[in-house]
């Protein structure tokens, strides 16, 4: 699903859309499957009688119940979070009912560096840490698919954004080109 245009700048574009690696949702996955599976024996326990079906529904109510906090919620959690790397900034956001959201500017970004630990290698995920001009820690993301390439990507899109913003200020200090030899001013 693409990120929509609406939050974004006329010259900026998604360069990659990720949500948080797929182990996060690996165990409310293996906790349905258990609820399906409790749920099914549970129901078939309840003893012939008048209050069977009355018995079957509250078991099967209470597995609703639960598939909704702990399965339900952490999956819509997993869906509704996003990390979208631009051209221009870093979008962060999150939330099911209530939004929450942090904009990072590339030009703002001072350092990007990532943490693995060896199962994190072996399945391709990390801590990504971007440290920001005039903030007081870093803003740290866990659970990042490909941590070591967002890293480096990163890293990239902010020295193409530096390039870039200095073309624009080159070209509003009153015409200097720079063409791999003296600046020169046209008239």
């Amino acid at each position: 699903m693409a990120y929509p245009d609406k939050v974004l700048g006329e010259d900026e574009e998604v360069v990659r859309h990720l949500h948080p690696h797929w182990t996060t949702i690996f165990w409310p996955i293996v906790l349905f499957l258990v609820l399906v599976g409790g749920t099914s024996f549970g129901a078939a326990l309840v003893p012939a009688g008048d209050q069977q079906a009355t018995w079957r529904l509250v078991v099967v109510a209470v597995a609703l119940v639960l598939g909704v906090f702990l399965v339900a919620a952490p999956l819509l959690r997993w869906r509704t979070t996003h990390y979208v790397i631009t051209t221009h900034r870093l979008l962060y956001r999150v939330g099911i009912l209530a939004r929450s959201g942090r904009d990072i500017g590339l030009s703002r970004i001072t350092d990007v560096s990532y943490r693995q630990t060896l199962w994190e290698r072996v399945i391709r995920s990390g801590t990504v840490s971007i440290e920001t001009a005039g903030e007081g820690g870093p803003t740290v993301f866990s659970s990042i698919p490909d941590s070591d390439g967002v890293q480096q990507l990163l890293n990239q899109l902010v020295e193409e954004d530096a390039d870039r913003r200095a073309q624009e200020a080159a070209g509003h200090l009153g015409g200097f080109r720079w063409d791999g030899q003296q600046p020169t001013q046209q008239f």
